[in-house]
């Protein structure tokens, strides 16, 4: 595997070649990144995955600056993998001057849920996400379902751009105890990582609910967040919504659905979600 810093290397590096699957991520890798790695690798093409810790995606008060940066186990990760480059741009490469032009996603899709609770999140998710693209000129491009709302964001930018990319959603990555890996994992305590799995718990619930008959979904989110304030949580949300859009199920709609939670357990937040 060749580590590339620099967007006139990659572009040399990948020139003449088939446009290749992309796994773009912020580091600190885990199983999770790992098999969107390896799910990449069967589409035949060469395998980039960027590691770049993307100032524009976090608030004032969030962990920018403490993220942890793990270069170099990255890396050797990555090449377990089977990743063929990795692009690990430092911030004055991927934003030599201020970054004037952004990315606005539409508020219906990138104001709710995630959002709400991180004003801003998204547009910097979609403008990273675009520079990157135009470096490195994907047909492929793996995210991770963790991340849901992110994945339809980024599906839609490509879609409504008309942008020459498959974005492929690979399956969210769990620990035994069902814990959904998570970069942010890591800043658990012991005791905080063995409470963890309780929002995946909460999940299954209300998931098993809906598989039930269940249709009274404002009284499950409900339930939900109760039971996690209940264990010392701090919930954003847990939220029933329609796998399509991210809209709320109206009455009678009988459309695939998702259950999404976010909530603080210390001062780590985490997320998960659960198709149904």
């Amino acid at each position: 595997m060749k580590i590339i810093h620099h967007i006139d290397e990659l572009r040399a590096a990948l020139a003449g070649g088939p446009r290749p699957a992309f796994v773009p991520t912020m580091g600190n890798l885990h199983e999770g990144h790992l098999a969107l790695v390896r799910q990449a690798r069967t589409h035949g093409v060469p395998v980039v995955a960027s590691v770049f810790v993307n100032r524009l995606q976090f608030a004032p008060h969030e962990d920018f600056d403490r993220y942890p940066r793990t270069l170099a186990r990255d890396a050797e990760l990555l090449q377990g993998a089977g990743c063929d480059l990795l692009f690990a741009p430092d911030e004055a490469e991927m934003y030599p001057v201020a970054q004037g032009f952004k990315v606005q996603p539409p508020a219906a899709l990138a104001d709710i849920l995630e959002g709400h609770f991180r004003p801003g999140f998204f547009t910097g998710v979609c403008t990273v996400v675009m520079k990157l693209f135009q470096i490195v000129q994907p047909g492929i491009a793996l995210f991770g379902k963790k991340d849901y709302q992110q994945c339809m964001v980024v599906r839609s930018m490509v879609e409504q751009l008309n942008m020459p990319i498959q974005v492929i959603g690979g399956e969210t990555v769990r620990a035994a105890s069902g814990l959904a890996l998570s970069s942010r994992n890591g800043y658990l305590s012991p005791a905080e990582l063995e409470e963890a799995v309780a929002l995946s718990a909460e999940l299954r619930r209300v998931a098993d609910a809906l598989r039930g008959g269940r249709r009274d979904h404002a009284a499950l989110e409900a339930a939900a967040v109760a039971a996690l304030k209940a264990r010392g949580w701090q919930p954003d949300y847990v939220a029933v919504r329609r796998r399509a859009d991210l809209a709320e199920p109206a009455a009678g709609d009988d459309s695939p659905l998702v259950v999404l939670a976010a909530a603080r357990l210390g001062n780590t937040r985490l997320i998960d979600n659960l198709e149904v």
